[in-house]
């Protein structure tokens, strides 16, 4: 299992380069913005394109909301990295149940693929996503009924923290769920590196 989850993408792309150990040029990823689609600002799926086109990454774009399982299925086997956007958490994990993606995007990590998440893309990897309704908002995710995430990791990320637009949620975050979970705060400028079951904060 490999996995590199950032609050910002376009803003640890060094600590990316030092993690993949190989030259990404040529590679393909597929590219999941899924989670922004429900929000007003989306400048960091624009940040995150930029940044695989610096490292010569290619992009194939899958919205998850508004593509047939088959589809959805055949880019995330074929293609040599998973990157999964920012935006809600609560949409997010709504439409990865809907398709099915969850399960593919767990199989696919399981079989050695990297897996790329940024903010919501990296909240999603926890034992359940409830913690961040300060941050997220649930009405947008109006089918979703329970909150249970994707489960690779033990810990509950918050990304953002020190962030002058979120600090405050990060604040509330841990002021309320501190002593129930095992909460892990980090910056726009910290990645979570994952590896098998090493998980370290750089």
């Amino acid at each position: 299992m490999k996995m590199f989850l950032s609050s910002s993408f376009a803003d640890v792309i060094d600590l990316f380069s030092e993690f993949i150990h190989e030259n990404p040029r040529g590679k393909v990823v597929t590219f999941i913005p899924t989670a922004s689609t429900t929000e007003a600002i989306t400048h960091y799926v624009d940040s995150a394109i930029a940044a695989f086109n610096d490292l010569g990454i290619t992009i194939e774009m899958l919205d998850l909301s508004k593509c047939a399982t088959s589809e959805i299925e055949e880019k995330l086997s074929k293609n040599d990295y998973i990157y999964v956007s920012g935006g809600n958490t609560f949409y997010l994990l709504q439409e990865l149940r809907k398709t099915g993606s969850d399960k593919l995007i767990i199989d696919q990590i399981k079989k050695g693929k990297l897996y790329i998440g940024e903010s919501a893309g990296s909240i999603i990897m926890a034992p359940d996503i409830e913690y961040v309704a300060f941050m997220d908002d649930k009405t947008k995710a109006s089918d979703l009924t329970r909150f249970t995430g994707l489960n690779l990791i033990r810990q509950y990320p918050i990304p953002h923290s020190g962030n002058k637009y979120f600090n405050e949620a990060v604040k509330k975050i841990i002021e309320c769920h501190e002593s129930k979970l095992d909460l892990l705060p980090f910056t726009d400028d910290q990645a979570l590196l994952i590896s098998n079951d090493d998980l370290i904060v750089r």
